[in-house]
């Protein structure tokens, strides 16, 4: 019986002993810091994501999650409870992701502000307002574009097995012919090139020799113009100078045009009264010379008297 009681006396000190330790250990892990709690919500798979998980600000561990579940006012929206540090810069901007440890795989929340947003507004905890988006992660994203990726992927290989078939085998087969003819061609052409290259060039270095003789012509033409230029400049300047062929040629003219007045004004005027002049003598010559044909006598007796008119006296009337 008494080894009974020092039993039972040995296994009360180890049951206390272990509580004590128990409570040492609580006392010694408690949390002394202000939380504050906010919700995360989003259309985002949780796949891996455990109550306690770690809440991280840019990397740096701030809080935990303390309950999971779908949002109830959202339809496909899931719904996530935090225990944030008082002290993290929670504000407006603050938006949540969900990232994964290493190679453990173990899921944790990682906050970050949004570089374009420029508010500093804090949240207010547990308020319709202080709901922080859930956004998809790295991972998300990667197995969406993972997705679109394999239907591309698919595409491309439905694609190359047509190019692959049979007919355009045979088309590129065709191809690579025609290729191989047109490099014996191109071959045939450049053998042929440098064949005519030494003709060619001779042809070249003649043309260039008759331009070479051509451009001294040109310049000895060009230095004959040029003296003919001079010539002919200096042919204007006594042409134009004073006293010169022109001052001459004016000078003449204007002799030339009165002497032309003279001529019109006096000498012509002349000219015509001895003309008729010379009209009116011979007029009377020629009456002599009809008088004296007429009647040869009047040369002795004189010019016989003309036969009374009408009126006169020994007018008669044939």
């Amino acid at each position: 019986m008494e080894n009974k009681s020092h039993a039972l006396a040995a296994g009360l000190f180890v049951l206390f002993v272990t509580a004590l330790l128990v409570t040492l250990a609580v006392w010694l892990t408690r949390d002394t810091h202000q939380l504050r709690s906010y919700e995360l919500s989003g259309a985002v798979n949780l796949s891996g994501l455990q109550p306690q998980a770690s809440v991280r600000y840019q990397g740096v561990p701030v809080g935990k999650v303390t309950d999971i579940g779908l949002d109830p006012t959202t339809r496909g929206h899931v719904l996530v409870r935090i225990a944030v540090d008082d002290a993290a810069p929670i504000s407006a901007s603050t938006y949540a992701t969900l990232g994964y440890l290493g190679v453990t795989g173990l899921a944790f929340i990682a906050l970050d502000d949004d570089p374009v947003a420029d508010t500093q507004a804090t949240l207010v905890p547990l308020d319709e307002h202080s709901r922080i988006p859930l956004k998809p992660g790295l991972m998300s994203q990667l197995g969406v574009q993972g997705e679109r990726i394999l239907g591309q992927l698919d595409q491309a290989s439905q694609r190359l097995t047509e190019l692959l078939s049979s007919q355009n085998q045979q088309a590129v087969m065709t191809t690579v012919d025609h290729l191989g003819k047109a490099a014996l061609e191109i071959e045939r052409v450049s053998a042929q090139t440098r064949t005519l290259l030494p003709d060619m060039a001779k042809g070249a270095r003649d043309s260039l020799a008759t331009l070479k003789a051509t451009s001294l012509q040109v310049g000895e033409s060009a230095d004959a113009a040029r003296t003919s230029a001079q010539a002919f400049q200096r042919v204007t300047e006594r042409m134009f100078m004073p006293g010169g062929t022109l001052d001459q040629l004016g000078q003449a003219v204007e002799v030339w045009v009165t002497t032309n007045q003279t001529l019109q004004g006096i000498t012509l005027p002349r000219l015509n009264n001895a003309a008729q002049n010379l009209a009116r003598s011979s007029r009377q010559i020629g009456e002599l010379a009809q008088t004296l044909n007429d009647t040869p006598q009047a040369v002795l007796l004189g010019a016989p008297a003309p036969a009374p008119g009408p009126g006169e006296p020994g007018f008669s009337t044939p």
